[in-house]
């Protein structure tokens, strides 16, 4: 699923007319890696915290033992690194001669904390898991890396929506970890405004809903209906949503079968902890400890990091070898699902990796 659970018809549809073809590349290999006696930065611990991964090619080192060809791409909210293994990213990218080559690079997709196939709430401990952060996310995606597959430096890290917060993070935490650094879809700044009203609008539903019962549910509760109304509504731009249903009876159609969706694929704990998460992500005050060279690309019609705003454009002044870009809304765009298709931001990796070797 792409950030945020755009999980429409109309968007396996309109990927589908539009031909966008798989180049060849290599399939991922999945695995699990296990991190005994993890520390939450809430205080709170796991004795086992489990992170699943995918990965494509092999880690190649040079003389003195570094590894050179690792990329490190993070998925956004509710997604996982399975959604990369798409045409309109995976075959614009990962394929023969493409600019990250799995035959070239060693690529390393992980499912965050709560995502996907890492441990997460609906394992059992429901809402007696611990309450994570993206803090807790970039350094088990770090030890991921480190102690798991023995990356000690990584030629890119990147990532979407979530994931590209998460890019700033470990831009600033490990600064010299990586080569360059291009986060997708996101402000280096913590959540507010609209952004944080959404979200906790979302929070609110569920833990005021009295099917939810403190987490202890038998039955997914209704309000996670609700909560995928929230991020289906948040993920596109309104020109694609009128298009795509441009009557009432439509819409209804269009959104029931989203919603359906989200109560049949999603868990209401997992995704109440997945939206919580960004309660400690304030990457402001660290900017200037970034040290290689970071693109930052946006689109104009997003509707979670709106351009109007200004943020971006006022923050990277901050950033040494820092470039702000936001994409014009066009034909190609999708809203804050722009992050995903990766042909309309692709020119940009070009020029960051040939800048950053």
């Amino acid at each position: 699923m792409s950030q945020l659970c755009l999980r429409s018809l109309f968007w396996a549809a309109l990927l589908a007319a539009s031909g966008v073809r798989a180049a060849d590349y290599p399939a991922p290999t999945e695995g699990d890696f296990t991190l005994k006696d993890f520390h939450f930065t809430s205080g709170e611990t796991l004795p086992e915290l489990r992170i699943h991964y995918r990965s494509l090619g092999q880690p190649r080192k040079d003389a003195t033992g570094v590894v050179r060809n690792a990329v490190l791409v993070v998925h956004g909210t509710s997604g996982s690194g399975a959604q990369f293994i798409r045409p309109e990213f995976a075959g614009e990218l990962f394929g023969a001669g493409q600019l990250l080559d799995a035959t070239r690079y060693f690529i390393v997709l992980p499912d965050g904390i709560g995502h996907g196939k890492s441990s997460k709430p609906s394992d059992g401990l429901r809402a007696k898991f611990p309450g994570y952060g993206y803090t807790d996310m970039v350094e088990a995606n770090y030890r991921l890396l480190t102690e798991g597959l023995g990356v000690n430096h990584l030629r890119l890290a990147m990532g979407t929506s979530m994931g590209g917060m998460q890019s700033w993070v470990i831009g600033e935490r490990h600064p010299d970890f990586m080569d360059a650094l291009m986060p997708l879809a996101s402000l280096p700044a913590q959540i507010s405004g609209r952004n944080r009203i959404w979200r906790k609008t979302l929070i609110d539903a569920i833990r005021n809903d009295p099917a939810w019962m403190e987490g202890n549910y038998t039955a997914q509760p209704p309000s996670l209906r609700t909560a995928g109304a929230l991020i289906y509504f948040m993920g596109s731009n309104p020109v694609l949503r009128q298009e795509a249903m441009p009557t009432l009876a439509k819409t209804d159609e269009v959104l029931k079968t989203a919603l359906d969706a989200t109560v049949r694929d999603d868990d209401a704990n997992n995704l109440l902890y997945q939206v919580s998460a960004s309660w400690d992500y304030d990457p402001g005050p660290g900017l200037e400890r970034i040290q290689a060279p970071l693109y930052a690309v946006n689109s104009a019609d997003d509707l979670i990091n709106p351009p109007e705003l200004h943020i971006l454009e006022r923050e990277i002044k901050r950033v040494t070898g820092g470039k702000a870009v936001v994409v014009p809304m066009s034909n190609e765009t999708r809203g804050h699902g722009t992050h995903t298709v990766a042909k309309v931001w692709k020119p940009y990796l070009a020029e960051l990796l040939k800048e950053s070797q």
